[in-house]
């Protein structure tokens, strides 16, 4: 399957952050290896003028997902902190659009959907397909998938640009199954087509 950019098309990258680093407070294995795909991506969508959208864990410090709040997990992405940046490696642009999720201590939002203008922003700019790659297969970039195609967009889930966090062994492959049930298509960068010249 190759897959032509075209008007209408949008890049969203979902959580790409220290904290989910290696190294990080919450880190996803060989999480850093989705920035190279996903610079890669970044180039492409800007050569063709098309907007890229990045999602990010915004939390309080007493957020509800923490252990001390009765939670599944350690403290992480706090508002303004080192581990809530960007990968300093991610090559996002200065007109990028940052979409903040999970910022009210009470709660929870694996979805950039979630608690967010993201659905009606992206209708507003006749967005129509999103190309979704980032972190974690299994929890993040899982929700952010169906809830995109709930939302009615076509999605192209990108392969070569997720990791999964595999709490249980198989997680990350379960949640690739799971979205292109719901029918998410896969795509890796060999895929993708650059909009032909006028």
């Amino acid at each position: 399957m190759t897959v032509r950019l075209k008007p209408g098309d949008a890049l969203l990258i979902v959580d790409v952050q220290n904290d989910f680093l290696p190294g990080g407070a919450l880190a996803v294995p060989h999480g850093d290896q989705v920035i190279a795909p996903l610079n890669d991506y970044i180039h492409r969508f800007r050569a063709a003028g098309l907007p890229i959208f990045a999602s990010r864990d915004w939390h309080p410090p007493n957020h509800c997902s923490f252990k001390a709040q009765g939670g599944p997990w350690p403290p992480h992405c706090i508002q303004d902190s080192e581990g809530a940046r960007f990968a300093p490696t991610l090559e996002l642009p200065e007109n990028a659009y940052i979409v903040s999720k999970a910022t009210r201590a009470e709660e929870e939002a694996y979805s950039a959907f979630q608690g967010t203008e993201l659905a009606p922003q992206l209708r507003d700019m006749g967005i129509r397909r999103l190309f979704i790659g980032g972190l974690a297969t299994d929890y993040c970039v899982k929700h952010t998938v169906l809830d995109a195609l709930n939302e009615g967009f076509t999605v192209y889930l990108l392969t070569d640009a997720i990791r999964a966090v595999d709490l249980q062994p198989g997680d990350g492959e379960r949640a690739i199954d799971e979205m292109l049930a719901a029918g998410a298509l896969p795509l890796t960068l060999s895929d993708l087509e650059m909009p032909q010249s006028p």
